[in-house]
């Protein structure tokens, strides 16, 4: 592990000269910049190992020559703290070690579909993105929207967009899967509790893929936008709807003015579902379809539940449940994402089966 970091130092060292040399080429400077960003946390973690693990033989120095026993005390105390920063520390590293999702750096497209219980599975859908929505703001990411198709007692029968910033993959893609809310309806009058559900699919945005998409092999077709009930919000046909002919993916976006910039967001869109698709059928191939926790298996399977008669939320995953479903859809998100990366963590680090 050790050997490992100290390439990982130099490599690092190296990256910051050539950043420091004056280059002006910008290709050249981002690429630099992101892969002194993927290191940084390493190197500056394993620094502070090395100073560590230095003041600690430091003082193991002293204390084979020192005689005060007042300061042998101390000192025994403060090699005692060291051992234990210095064994956090290790941990720290083995983690950062970890083989990293070549996406995890992405941008996210995201789609929420109200599936089971009609209006309210809508309603919930509609839930969910205000819940992302909120993450979004305190992350400081960007969330753009791609197509809307609006439910008709409120929420969405469908909603994509997509959401920029920072490592926004690493975090969003455990959001993949069947969420359940269990409550009672406003349209409701006996105060049962109903279940319903919705469906959340999060996909890395893609620049380059390996299959070919071609424009040759798109149709391409333009309508006029539509709001809430299917009235139309735009007499200009700015709307674009993309068939991807080999495969059969058709994308839509409307919520821009222009078609020019919808049509640019429907072909990201493609390209998106596109990678995806082939990736489910490579993971299905290698039997690796049930083995991923970051949302890479099956999507029918529920994946969490949000029972608002008792403020509770609970991530089938792991078997996590927590009773602040009223702080959770306000954005606090990290509560359960947190833990899930924690627990993947762990199974890589111990060789287990990542996800049943």
């Amino acid at each position: 592990m050790f050997d490992r970091l100290k390439v990982i130092k130099e490599t690092y060292e190296k990256i910051q000269e050539k950043l420091q040399s004056g280059i002006t080429d910008v290709k050249e400077i981002t690429k630099l910049m992101k892969e002194s960003r993927s290191l940084e946390e390493t190197v500056e973690t394993y620094d502070n190992y090395l100073e560590a693990e230095k003041q600690l033989n430091d003082i193991k120095e002293i204390l084979e020559i020192e005689e005060d026993q007042t300061f042998i005390e101390a000192a025994k105390q403060e090699a005692k703290e060291l051992t234990a920063k210095l064994e956090e520390l290790e941990a720290k590293l083995k983690i950062l070690l970890l083989p990293k999702d070549p996406n995890d750096d992405k941008d996210v497209i995201m789609e929420i579909k109200g599936a089971a219980g009609g209006d309210e599975g809508n309603i919930f859908a509609g839930d969910l993105f205000r819940m992302y929505s909120k993450l979004a703001e305190a992350k400081g990411w960007k969330i753009s929207l791609l197509n809307v198709s609006h439910g008709a007692m409120g929420g969405f029968a469908s909603i994509e967009f997509s959401v920029s910033g920072d490592s926004v993959y690493s975090y969003l893609k455990y959001e993949s899967g069947v969420h359940r809310v269990q409550r009672v309806p406003a349209t409701e009058s006996q105060g049962r509790v109903h279940t319903s559900t919705a469906v959340v699919l999060a996909i890395p945005e893609q620049d380059e893929i390996e299959y070919d998409v071609k424009w040759e092999d798109i149709r391409f077709d333009t309508f006029q936008s539509s709001g809430a009930g299917g009235q139309s919000v735009n007499t200009t046909y700015s709307a674009v709807r993309l068939t991807h002919i080999p495969t059969g993916i058709v994308v839509s976006s409307q919520e821009e003015r222009s078609q020019h910039e919808n049509k640019d967001r429907a072909y990201k869109l493609l390209v998106a579902r596109i990678y995806d698709k082939f990736l489910q059928e490579q993971m299905e191939k290698e039997g690796a379809n049930r083995k991923a926790l970051a949302g890479r298996g099956d999507r029918s399977e529920k994946i969490r539940t949000y029972n608002y008669p008792q403020n509770r939320v609970t991530d089938h995953r792991i078997g996590l449940t927590l009773n602040r479903l009223d702080v959770i859809m306000e954005g606090r998100i990290d509560l359960i994402i947190d833990p899930l990366i924690n627990e993947y963590q762990k199974r890589q680090l111990q060789g287990e089966e990542i996800w049943n």
